[in-house]
């Protein structure tokens, strides 16, 4: 349907005008998730306390030992996506350049042959043949395994971006650095920031493996109580797992919302 803007109100009061149901409903989407997963933990930690741990179980569960291995895991999940960005985007921008586009589907293979290869695959031919062991291991091959869902949305988000504005902004006089600067990067955007997005999730689940290379993080508590058989020890670092998922998950859809441009951001609703 169409908006008539009765007269003497301006434009930009007219859009800067939410109305307040849709408003709340908005923050009501936001908060869901949080809730949830604040609900989740509280459940956890009520149901640990609840029971009579033995010492082993007691040693996995303490506050220090967690917090240890959450703060690992967090560091493994954004040391790796930090680096992933600086590798894939670059990239993915060369990629899409008219100079690469005979080796760009040779590129494109290898590196889709290298993110089938499992990830233990990678981090245990770094132990064994290399030596490489610990966090910086780890990295290497969470980076090697989330580099193409960034890698191939750059090039996507790059290429949709439609021809006629390019040309409009060369017909203004813009070099070609700044048609990428100002046109092509700020409309891809939306489509970069979902492949970061995607590359976040799977490296919070990839990065349970790095405990093998001594690498730390959660992937401990669940090792842990696999080499122990204590079922609570392997569910709590399950689930604390999947809660960081979820919230780096919910932060990354934030963080997508905010940062796209002004015209393309997504109403919640």
């Amino acid at each position: 349907m169409s908006t008539v803007t009765p007269v003497g109100v301006r434009d930009a009061d007219v859009v800067t005008q939410t109305p307040p149901a849709a408003g709340r409903r908005g923050w009501v989407g936001y908060l869901t998730m949080p809730l949830i997963l604040a609900v989740v933990l509280i459940s956890l930690y009520l149901y640990v306390n609840g029971r009579e741990l033995d010492s082993i179980e007691a040693r996995s569960l303490n506050a220090a030992a967690l917090s240890t291995a959450v703060g690992e895991h967090v560091a493994l999940t954004a040391v790796s996506t930090v680096i992933t960005l600086l590798i894939a985007v670059p990239l993915g921008i060369l990629l899409t350049r008219p100079f690469t586009r005979r080796v760009r589907p040779f590129i494109i293979t290898l590196l889709t042959l290298g993110q089938a290869v499992p990830t233990i695959s990678v981090l245990v031919l770094l132990a064994v043949m290399f030596l490489f062991l610990g966090f910086q291991a780890a990295i290497v091959g969470l980076v090697l395994y989330a580099i193409i869902p960034v890698l191939l949305n750059t090039m996507v988000g790059l290429e949709q971006v439609d021809e006629n504005v390019l040309e409009a902004g060369r017909g203004m006089g813009l070099s070609r650095f700044q048609v990428l600067r100002r046109l092509e990067l700020p409309l891809a955007v939306p489509v970069i920031l979902a492949g970061v997005r995607t590359a976040l999730v799977i490296n919070v689940g990839t990065a349970t493996l790095a405990t093998y290379i001594n690498g730390g993080g959660l992937g401990d508590v669940i090792m842990a109580g696999l080499s122990t058989n204590r079922v609570l020890v392997q569910v709590v670092g399950a689930v604390l797992t999947s809660v960081l998922a979820l919230l780096i998950d919910y932060l990354a859809g934030l963080a997508e919302n905010l940062l796209q441009p002004k015209g393309l951001r997504s109403t919640r609703s």
